[in-house]
């Protein structure tokens, strides 16, 4: 008979929990899984990024591809389509070139390049196609809902070291790494985003490229979630605190741009300001097995960004294709 292991991940960010759902679809009858972290849903640090996430589905040309959750037909998930547009007013070569935007583009629903007369004066490449948004603090509740019921604990616990890991249950012997930043990689760095929460209902989900290079977007949250309103980037930068003047300007460009109903006046009625830490790594996102000795190993799966809920699922099925090639779990899901 095999001796019981237990699976350990680490980070209950969206990459965490859509890994440990989708470990669960694997494991053999003597193995099951934790999930460790130091901020789970419900939580609100500043360090917690994916609670504060718009979110939405927006294609980058020039990319590596990316896959939309799976949830989408399940109403708690907190996931809906609608209409989503983009507006540039200096496009990027990869915008322009036929090939690269076809490459990411193609497979929406109802995509389609907006005329000259169509867009807003100064944008000079548009188009519109079907997306969807994510209330993501519900999203994130509704995976770890879902893994508890399916039978994987949790435990509350900030790592020290990540090979501290193989110690929080007896006989662990893989570790999986969905931390955000990695445990001192030094590749690994923080981009700061801010944000406002506002109650004011919008239609769709609008991005605008300005042309001074910075980007302005709204992003209606399902189930009466409010709209986000954004956005900023700003790497290395570890301010915890909202700036008003940073508030100003994204709502004076929101009332500009974005069509909220006329009855807003321009003025917007604001729930708060949101400050996050996205977790970003040179060179991309890490995904690979790490071997140590006495057969413990730990695979690497961390350093989304500003895109972990577009990655998400994507890096999910990728963590799981190494555990398969390496033994960790069985070949066939459970369904």
């Amino acid at each position: 008979m095999a001796e019981f292991e237990t699976i350990v991940v680490v980070g209950a960010g969206v990459v965490g929990l859509s890994t440990v759902l989708c470990i669960q679809q694997y494991l053999k009858p003597s193995q099951s899984v934790l999930l460790v972290a130091r901020d789970f849903p419900s939580d609100t640090s500043v360090n917690y990024a994916s609670p504060w996430a718009g979110a939405h589905y927006r294609p980058v040309p020039g990319s590596s591809p990316t896959s939309a959750p799976l949830a989408v037909n399940e109403p708690a998930a907190g996931i809906i389509f609608l209409k989503g547009v983009e507006h540039l007013e200096a496009p990027p070569p990869e915008y322009l070139d036929s090939q690269s935007a076809h490459n990411v583009y193609s497979h929406l629903d109802e995509f389609r390049y907006l005329s000259d007369d169509e867009v807003p004066a100064g944008v000079k490449w548009g188009v519109e196609y079907g997306t969807y948004v994510v209330n993501s603090p519900v999203y994130c509740a509704h995976m770890l809902r879902k893994f508890i019921l399916k039978g994987g604990t949790t435990k509350r616990y900030t790592l020290a070291h990540l090979k501290e890991a193989f110690s929080l249950d007896t006989n662990v012997k893989t570790v999986i790494n969905c931390s955000g930043l990695g445990f001192d990689d030094p590749k690994s760095f923080i981009i700061r985003g801010q944000t406002c929460l506002v109650r004011n209902p919008v239609s769709a989900t609008i991005t605008r490229q300005n042309t001074d290079g910075s980007w302005s977007f709204c992003i209606p949250r399902p189930l009466d979630g409010g709209t986000i309103i954004g956005g900023t980037k700003q790497p290395h930068n570890w301010d915890p605190n909202a700036s008003p003047e940073t508030r100003a300007q994204l709502l004076a460009k929101a009332s500009k741009w974005f069509p909220f109903a006329s009855e807003s006046g321009g003025q917007f009625d604001v729930i708060h300001d949101i400050v996050g830490r996205r977790p970003a790594r040179e060179g991309g996102m890490r995904i690979e097995v790490e071997k140590l000795e006495n057969e413990k190993q730990i695979v690497h799966a961390y350093g989304a960004g500003g895109r972990g809920f577009e990655l998400s699922h994507g890096v999910a099925e990728d963590t799981v294709a190494l555990m398969l090639e390496n033994g960790l779990l069985k070949e066939k899901a459970v369904l």
